[in-house]
């Protein structure tokens, strides 16, 4: 239970400031967002991996670092506690955040964008916080939020910049109002789950012992 309420927590804190701070911050928004996530990522890393993102638990269940039967009661408190902090966020402010993509971009390619910084947030979070080589480390979080905050400004002009299926849910149950738009979710839950499925491939490449750097046995 104690997991399931950190994956709630923080999720609901990270899908909050991106409304409050989309509304309130104008071009430093995702220095907030990114911030929060640092932050709660260091809060609860130590109780529930501090995923706050179904794509992560995903990627973390391929890569063999979180069991599976414990995938969907980790989603299932992320996507609540997306819708949670995106109505909290919107009784504070009284509108959403129009989740969609930038004037003029395809919806191909907002999914591309979307995945490919799925996938950069993904292999950070899996070799900063969950390879045995660099176990106990203390810059996870900071790698992981500043990864969520160059992504923000880099593919939020062309894809909105959610990476996260939490995310994509939360804002668009209170975002129709302002360009989200239940026919677009698809991106932002299929793409996310994709680039992670692909960071997970490539982490267990990265992990692989290197054969040359093995002693021989001795005759």
């Amino acid at each position: 239970m104690k997991k399931l309420l950190t994956e709630f927590i923080g999720t609901m804190f990270l899908v909050m400031t991106i409304v409050l701070s989309v509304n309130g911050a104008g071009t430093m928004a995702p220095v907030a967002i990114g911030c929060i996530l640092m932050v709660m990522v260091y809060m609860g890393g130590h109780v529930s991996g501090g995923h706050y993102n179904p794509a992560v638990s995903l990627a973390a269940v391929v890569a063999g670092k979180l069991p599976g039967k414990d995938f969907v009661p980790y989603v299932f408190a992320q996507l609540v506690g997306g819708c949670v902090g995106s109505y909290a966020g919107y009784s504070l402010v009284g509108h959403g955040v129009g989740l969609a993509p930038g004037p003029g971009v395809k919806l191909t390619s907002a999914a591309w964008v979307e995945a490919l910084f799925t996938f950069a947030l993904v292999i950070v979070v899996l070799n900063v916080a969950c390879s045995k080589k660099t176990s106990g480390n203390w810059m996870y979080g900071l790698a992981i939020g500043f990864t969520v905050l160059a992504g923000a400004y880099a593919a939020g002009p062309y894809s909105g910049g959610s990476f996260n299926p939490a995310v994509g849910l939360g804002l668009t149950l209170t975002g129709t109002d302002l360009g989200a738009s239940w026919r677009d979710l698809w991106v932002y839950i299929v793409s996310p789950l994709v680039g992670a499925l692909v960071a997970a491939a490539v982490f267990k490449i990265q992990e692989q012992d290197d054969p040359a750097a093995v002693p021989e046995p001795a005759a």
